[in-house]
């Protein structure tokens, strides 16, 4: 593996875990100033170049005081993270791609010890249509825009640490 391919495997693995905590904390309703408007269903939200999608949708989720939500998007990435869970290590394997249309991009919005948690993944495809996909860790709009729709569910959802599989899952109201 190369200096540079490291070293964005260790950007990325640290991204996964320390911007949860980053994103949130730096919310601010004017970073979402006309970028999204009310829906009969939720929202709909358009992103522009630098914009950080997964960061976005973290401030939606407080702004709004969204109580769940599923969400689909598109659009033009400058930059997309995904990763794959490897089980044993408890660690994501990240690879990142640059100059990419996000050909879909679907997900769920839930909550976690009080602060919005974002569970997302998507498909990207380059400019020889060859594709990846994944977990999404990382996603930031490039020229041109991403557009994201948001369908508000109307529980308050919670994300738990299944003791059987050490992994976030989306819990349901009334079921363990």
């Amino acid at each position: 593996m190369t200096f540079t391919r490291m070293f964005k495997a260790l950007r990325c693995s640290l991204l996964a875990f320390a911007l949860p905590g980053l994103h949130a904390g730096a919310a601010s309703a004017q970073d979402l100033d006309g970028k999204y408007i009310r829906t009969p269903t939720g929202y709909l939200m358009v992103l522009r170049n630098g914009d950080n999608v997964l960061a976005h949708l973290e401030r939606l989720a407080i702004a709004e005081k969204i109580p769940s939500a599923s969400f689909v998007g598109i659009g033009f990435m400058r930059e997309a993270t995904f990763g794959f869970y490897d089980f044993g290590r408890k660690a994501f394997d990240p690879r990142t791609f640059n100059n990419v249309e996000l050909a879909h991009m679907t997900g769920t919005i839930a909550w976690k010890e009080g602060k919005p948690s974002i569970h997302a993944h998507g498909i990207v495809t380059d400019g020889s249509f060859a594709s990846q996909g994944g977990h999404l860790l990382g996603l930031t709009v490039g020229t041109g825009s991403s557009e994201i729709t948001v369908v508000l569910h109307p529980d308050r959802l919670e994300r738990f640490v299944d003791p059987q599989i050490s992994a976030n899952v989306l819990g349901l109201p009334g079921h363990p």
